[in-house]
């Protein structure tokens, strides 16, 4: 926790192979996180539908803590699992593991009704809460936003809820705007609160959205995305027959020396 404490926070990145998360290590930050968007995309399917299976998660969660030697948070969807009990197996799962954090949602895998109800969230967060004893960081999200429920009013009752219950930090994708990200912050503090990039309507930058009282940033799938659509260009420049263009990137000298680097 002394990251999410220490004045202005932190950045925390996402990884989606050992590669990433070295190339993320080298780069100087100081702890990184799985997405569960990007891991789902790597094993070619969707992602909060329930495709991709706890351990899983847990062997890829690994194996970036293991390369980078960086603390690491697993984005956990719903913790992986239909009761409270299931949560905590997976907390339990996570701290053998070695995981510095886990994030827990309201989610429901369940494209008809994606939002858990509410009683049942904050007993998921509650279980996971009394899992973790203390030995592993517990974010508690809600995906309102993200799935189409534009209430705030709602996620901000969510967010306090699940910090009453214990959970250490808070998260709630894209609020559409700097002042319900305020609203946020406000309402559940002293805890911090995580942000996925920035409000809706606006990139800000890391500074703006620390002195807004954000302390944890993270970037979700967004660096494996950025990825792929340098890959993109270079597959449309590769059916143009320009060889060349499609010949660019990272030199295997330079991943050589990162691999050379790994802690595993």
């Amino acid at each position: 926790m002394a990251l999410h404490t220490r004045d202005g926070g932190f950045v925390m990145p996402n990884a989606w192979d050992g590669l990433s998360a070295l190339m993320l290590a080298d780069a100087g930050f100081e702890a990184i996180a799985t997405s569960s968007a990007a891991l789902a995309a790597t094993l070619g399917v969707a992602d909060g539908r329930h495709a991709v299976s706890r351990e899983t998660h847990l062997e890829h969660a690994r194996l970036l803590a293991t390369v980078s030697g960086l603390p690491v948070n697993g984005d956990f969807e719903d913790g992986y699992g239909d009761s409270p009990e299931d949560v905590a197996a997976t907390v339990q799962a996570a701290v053998e593991s070695g995981l510095a954090g886990i994030g827990i949602e309201d989610t429901s895998g369940d494209p008809d009704q994606p939002i858990r109800d509410f009683d049942d969230a904050v007993a998921r967060v509650r279980r996971a809460v009394e899992a973790a004893k203390g030995r592993i960081v517990i974010t508690g999200r809600t995906d309102n936003f993200i799935q189409g429920r534009p209430d705030l009013d709602d996620t901000i009752r969510r967010l306090t809820a699940f910090a009453e219950a214990g959970a250490d930090v808070l998260y709630a994708p894209y609020p559409p705007d700097l002042e319900a990200l305020g609203a946020i912050v406000s309402a559940v503090a002293p805890k911090p609160v995580n942000v996925l990039v920035s409000p809706a309507d606006e990139v800000l930058t890391v500074a703006e959205l620390q002195k807004a009282g954000v302390k944890r940033i993270s970037l979700g799938p967004w660096l494996y995305t950025h990825s792929m659509g340098a890959l993109a260009e270079a597959t449309d420049a590769l059916v143009a027959g320009n060889l060349a263009a499609a010949a660019t990137g990272l030199s295997f000298e330079r991943i050589g020396e990162l691999l050379a680097r790994g802690k595993n």
